[in-house]
């Protein structure tokens, strides 16, 4: 069952208030629905939204910083490889 564009950003609402300053929470929802909107245009017709790995590498690179956010999201979209090595370095300087 496909699930609507309001229901994902409801879903993802948690993590992005986890990630950034309360005021910057929707505009940042706003672009993950963007974002969503890029990914289904570059990957086809079946795939509908940022998979949830990708997603998590794009929170965690922005660092809540709106500005970031811009950048990572747009260079997951261009070739979310390049997101998956920059977060998983930052995940492995966590350990």
């Amino acid at each position: 069952m496909a699930v609507g564009s309001a229901q994902r950003r409801q879903e993802r609402k948690p993590l992005v208030e986890a990630s950034f300053a309360p005021r910057e929470v929707e505009a940042a929802l706003d672009l993950l629905h963007l974002t969503d909107m890029a990914w289904h245009d570059c990957y086809g017709p079946r795939e509908l939204e940022i998979p949830a790995r990708v997603l998590d590498d794009v929170l965690l690179l922005a660092r809540g910083d709106p500005a970031a956010l811009i950048s990572v999201a747009r260079a997951a979209v261009i070739d979310f490889r390049d997101v998956r090595v920059a977060a998983d370095h930052e995940r492995a300087k966590g350990l």
